[in-house]
């Protein structure tokens, strides 16, 4: 885990440029024993059978899934088919240099992502005459917010004190408290750990007790930054819906009560992927649900937020980049020029952690 700030002098946002590092070649399927030959090998099937287990799919969908979880082992990289997904086109590119390989030989991310974009693809997700389709791992979303319910009503106790006056931004240890929050929320990853699992225990997560578990802990820094900011524009590249959402939230809230923010973005992915990435309608479901909730401190973050996304200060923007197999580097342009409007940039979670590496 890390928490790493850098600066923006070390890098223009604007000029796409390869990193001045030589690049390392990329993490393979094909090393039996690896994270990435056993992610292929078992949590992927694993993941098309709770897929096939928790939607109402026809037959001949299931079939598809079925038939994508077999590829896994014997098949080969192949084209999307044209399942009129806004990104079909640009995943022809992507697939290009990989086409006829093995899943075993191409890159770890690439096949990760591949995969995802293969269970749209075979259930069927943009063909449906709503747009879009049956997200395949809302049943497994929903019941993780469910299931943390507790959690999230004790840390509203805890932490919902904090940031109720612009001056309480200059409380480095209420702030310390949240970013420690929003890092170790991570840790409820439902391609790791499904819903309903007794490893997906939220109670055990030690928030922001854990500095000797970060390998890298720029906290202070980044502290002291944000103590110096006043009505600025900050954004969050996010990672997981449900539980880390909810630690997203709350220091998202926290930035905006105390007017270090003016105005905060949120970057979610534009389709179902990775079982929990967090989507727009995930965003506006959590807070459906806390806006409804026995507790009145979990309720009040909620009606805040709800009120923060009315009154244009809260922003969900969703970008079909955040599904692609490419690397930070590789961003579009305008991508770029619109990270580059803010003042400081969150990125949440593995995934994008290995797409800045690379």
């Amino acid at each position: 885990m890390d928490i790493r700030v850098i600066k923006q002098e070390n890098f223009s946002l604007t000029q796409p440029q390869q990193p001045r590092l030589p690049i390392p070649l990329p993490l393979m399927v094909s090393e039996e024993g690896s994270f990435a030959y056993y992610t292929i090998t078992k949590r992927l099937p694993a993941i098309v059978k709770r897929v096939i287990a928790e939607n109402d799919f026809p037959l001949f969908l299931v079939e598809n899934l079925q038939l994508l979880a077999k590829e896994l082992f014997d098949g080969f990289v192949r084209p999307l088919t044209k399942d009129k997904g806004p990104d079909v086109t640009t995943w022809a590119s992507y697939i290009e240099p990989f086409q006829g390989k093995r899943w075993f030989d191409v890159p770890f991310y690439f096949a990760e992502a591949y995969f995802y974009r293969r269970i749209l693809e075979a259930t069927n997700y943009f063909q449906t005459r709503q747009q879009y389709g049956v997200d395949p791992f809302a049943l497994q979303k929903r019941q993780s917010l469910q299931t943390s319910i507790d959690s999230i009503r004790s840390i509203s106790q805890r932490v919902n004190i904090l940031g109720r006056h612009p001056n309480d931004k200059k409380d480095k240890t209420s702030l310390t408290t949240l970013l420690y929050l929003a890092l170790w929320g991570n840790r409820i990853d439902l391609s790791f750990w499904p819903a309903g699992t007794e490893d997906n225990n939220h109670s055990q997560i030690a928030a922001y007790s854990e500095q000797a578990n970060i390998l890298m802990d720029d906290t202070p820094i980044l502290a002291d930054l944000i103590c110096n900011f006043q009505g600025v524009r900050i954004d969050f590249i996010l990672d997981n819906a449900g539980f880390e959402l909810f630690c997203d939230l709350y220091l998202v809230d926290f930035l905006l009560v105390t007017q270090t923010a003016e105005k905060i973005y949120l970057h979610l992915k534009a389709h179902p992927t990775f079982v929990s990435d967090a989507m727009s309608k995930d965003v506006h479901y959590m807070l459906e649900v806390l806006a409804t909730d026995k507790d009145s401190q979990v309720r009040s973050l909620a009606f805040r937020l709800q009120d923060y996304i009315t009154t244009g200060r809260l922003v969900c923007r969703e970008d079909f980049f955040w599904t692609t197999p490419l690397a930070f580097w590789e961003m579009p342009t305008l991508m770029r020029l619109e990270l580059d409007q803010a003042r400081l940039i969150f990125v949440k979670g593995d995934a994008n952690y290995r797409r800045l590496l690379g």
